[in-house]
């Protein structure tokens, strides 16, 4: 049985936790395979608000296993918290969660130098959101990280408080003052780490090619999106993982002529959180009509969002390199009112007009060109399926089937798991 993937196509925040927990019926295994906490995955069902940063979003059903692959990194503090927040819910994920040995940790003083780092850089700062997520995957291919299969060794507190001492002499040499109280953030983490080891370590390799054998039907689960991926996102402004479906592989040793279906994720409409160029951006009402009505704000910064009108230039060079077979079209219902809604379908760069994602998107390098269409007044969320739906809203979907060549079979129309039209 192949492994099917879901993946953001735009900068983040597309909504991969709601479609992940509507698709959960259908699989045996739910497997998260790069970033780590700064992830912000929400799920609305039963008038409650649940956020996920690391654990996978199939954890609310009763019958999927959850796995967290060697591509993710993970902070035992935040995990506590996560797991904490489940035993309110009561649910049982001693025996539904899995935590693979190859997983790396972030240590408390990963999270210090995130925070040295990128107060050094002033108003070259990238938008990092302060996990700690960059330093650690820097020891991970530094050779010099901490995985979770070291806690069963006896000797891990010493490759702890090694680790823990190159990161101290490494902050000195940050000319900015950073306040900390290292042992309170040591307790913290020991208790973490305690509540880590409650769970079952795995080698999550062998156990995923294994359930492949055994038919098992398994969803791959992406975090931030396409364009913050390390090599094909907008570098420098980017994460510190693969978020394209290559990053799927490598972050759950499965390999490629493994993969299924690829269900791409996408807004409506574009947005981003942080630094980097963004040619859509609106800067006027509509573009704060947008963040009102979508309530764009981070689900693990609480940041604003920086909205704009949806780049089909961004969207098709994210279907191309992932592969993308099925597309899902999140918060359509944010644009009921838009009297007239635009769609950048080329971009003038240096003179010439171009269809495809070139090296540089900034202000001064692109000039996006837009297709305007016809919005649409009607209240979208009380809507069950596709015969409901306002015919300039299919067009829409339709246009954008047409220039990316894929099929949208999810339309999102509120964000409660039952808002959800299935074409």
């Amino acid at each position: 049985m192949a492994v099917d993937l879901l993946l953001g196509l735009q900068w983040g925040d597309e909504g991969k936790g709601k479609i992940v927990d509507v698709l959960t019926k259908d699989y045996d295994i739910i497997a998260r395979f790069q970033g780590g906490p700064n992830a912000g995955h929400t799920l609305i069902f039963d008038g409650n608000k649940h956020v996920l940063h690391t654990i996978p979003s199939g954890i609310f059903h009763k019958t999927a296993l959850n796995v967290v692959g060697n591509g993710v990194v993970i902070d035992p503090v935040i995990f506590r918290k996560e797991l904490e927040n489940l035993d309110q819910h009561n649910i049982d994920y001693t025996s539904k969660l899995l935590i693979s040995k190859k997983a790396h940790l972030i240590l408390p003083t990963h999270r210090l130098l995130d925070a040295a780092s990128e107060t050094s850089k002033g108003k070259a700062k990238i938008g990092s959101t302060l996990k700690g997520i960059g330093p650690t995957y820097m020891d991970k291919t530094g050779r010099n990280g901490m995985r979770v299969g070291d806690l069963e060794l006896d000797d891990w507190k010493e490759r702890y408080n090694l680790l823990t001492d190159k990161h101290l002499k490494m902050l000195a040499f940050f000319d900015v003052d950073i306040q900390f109280d290292l042992k309170e953030l040591e307790n913290e983490f020991i208790k973490g780490i305690e509540k880590l080891r409650s769970l079952k370590f795995i080698d999550s390799e062998e156990f995923l090619n294994t359930a492949i054998k055994e038919n098992k039907k398994i969803l791959a689960e992406g975090a931030q999106g396409s364009l913050l991926d390390i090599d094909f996102g907008t570098y420098p402004f980017v994460t510190s993982s693969n978020t394209t479906a290559a990053g799927a592989c490598t972050g759950l040793g499965i390999a490629p002529n493994k993969i299924g279906d690829v269900f791409g994720i996408f807004k409506a409409y574009t947005t981003r959180v942080g630094s980097g160029p963004f040619p859509t951006e609106l800067f006027d009402n509509d573009g704060k009509n947008m963040a009102k009505i979508g309530n764009e704000f981070g689900a693990t910064t609480g940041r604003p969002r920086r909205c704009g009108w949806l780049d089909l230039i961004a969207l098709k060079y994210a279907v191309q390199i992932n592969g993308v077979t099925q597309l899902m079209m999140m918060k359509g219902d944010v644009l009921s009112g838009f009297e007239t809604l635009k769609v950048c379908t080329a971009y003038k760069h240096k003179g010439k007009i171009i269809k495809h994602l070139p090296y540089n998107i900034e202000p001064e390098n692109v000039t996006p060109i837009f297709t305007e269409f016809k919005g649409w007044e009607s209240d979208l969320t009380k809507m069950s399926s596709c015969d409901e739906l306002p015919q300039n809203l299919l067009d829409y979907i339709l246009f954008i089937e047409k220039e990316t060549e894929v099929p949208i079979k999810i339309i999102s129309v509120g964000p409660d798991r039952k808002q959800t039209i299935i074409r």
